[in-house]
């Protein structure tokens, strides 16, 4: 009855329903589960960061209240992953709508194998974000459990979906060229082995591919602390006419950088970055950046994985989303 109350007569549903709440009862998951070789949940895999923020776990006597000089690292603040927020965010109420729970885990400390290991017999399907298992132990697992890689395309023929990468980065750096002041292009670049990294600088090198300009590329992580990092050390020798940065966070780290010694943005240099988290929209001056759309990634991959439940000899599913770029004070308009 309580999966499919419309098929209860009316007068019957409301006498069990009466009983319910007399006697509190909350239906059994895992008998459920028994009965119909079904959870009802999905899993979403993040990539495991196991380094904790320095400085702060020491412990504090009950009734003390500790006074830290933070100034310092305010200069080079810790940015939460507000891209994970946003994907979460879209696998979450997407797996609601169609009657699941979901479950979320990055297992910090833990091998991979054993992360699969202990989430995949609670699940009926997995969402894993790219490079957080191996393509060969993703493959191997799709035979026995359906999966979706997110941000990355399938390896060995799984589900993937991902957005166009490679176009929005293509067609932002060019219009940086069309609009920058004086002076080299540095690019920052995201994580070695990540397919959205490859995919945007593969779009960058498009874009300056036969453009007179003295490129330079450093790697900067996918962080704040990596952008701010290659910028300020790149400031030691020259001063840029543009800084693309593969991601909001290290763009963000680079404005910080610039900020700190007087170079003026746009006019003296621009800043560009890709994601079009909300935090790049309120930096002072707010980011230019590429929006990918990070919310719909996750509803699109609780899709795929529904899809997957229902007709598993569906040969493999690749989707790829647009983009958009939103112009901001880092980098305006062409006049």
């Amino acid at each position: 009855m309580f999966r499919q109350p419309e098929a209860v007569r009316e007068a019957t549903r409301e006498r069990v329903m009466a009983a319910v709440r007399e006697l509190g009862y909350v239906p059994s998951a895992s008998a459920r589960g028994l009965a119909g070789r079904r959870t009802s949940v999905l899993g979403l895999l993040l990539p495991g960061h196991d380094d904790l923020e320095p400085g702060r776990s020491a412990p504090v006597r009950s009734g003390e209240v500790a006074f830290i000089d933070d100034r310092a690292a305010a200069l080079t603040p810790t940015s939460p992953n507000l891209y994970f927020d946003e994907l979460l965010r879209g696998v979450e109420v997407a797996s609601w709508r169609a009657g699941y729970a979901l479950t979320v885990t990055a297992g910090r400390g833990m091998s991979r194998e054993m992360v699969l290991s202990d989430i995949a017999g609670r699940v009926d399907g997995l969402a894993v974000v790219a490079r957080t298992l191996s393509d060969d132990l993703v493959s191997r697992t799709a035979r026995r459990l359906p999966i979706v890689v997110l941000a990355g395309t399938g390896a060995g023929g799984v589900d993937h979906v991902e957005v166009d990468n490679r176009g929005g980065m293509r067609a932002l750096s060019r219009h940086v060229l069309q609009v920058k002041p004086p002076g080299p292009v540095l690019y920052l670049e995201g994580p070695r082995q990540s397919p959205d990294a490859e995919a945007r600088a593969a779009g960058f090198g498009e874009a300056v591919d036969g453009a007179d300009e003295d490129v330079h590329r450093r790697p900067a992580e996918f962080t704040h602390e990596g952008g701010y990092a290659a910028t300020a050390d790149f400031l030691r020798v020259r001063r840029p006419g543009a800084v693309v940065a593969a991601n909001d966070q290290s763009a963000l780290g680079a404005l910080d950088a610039l900020r700190r010694v007087g170079v003026r943005v746009p006019t003296q240099c621009v800043v560009t970055g890709f994601d079009g988290i909300d935090a790049g929209r309120y930096a002072n001056p707010s980011l230019t950046t590429v929006r990918q759309p990070m919310t719909a990634l996750g509803e699109r991959a609780v899709e795929v994985l529904l899809r997957r439940l229902g007709e598993p000899e569906l040969p493999p599913c690749g989707l790829q989303l647009p983009v958009e770029v939103l112009l901001r004070d880092s980098c305006p308009p062409a006049d």
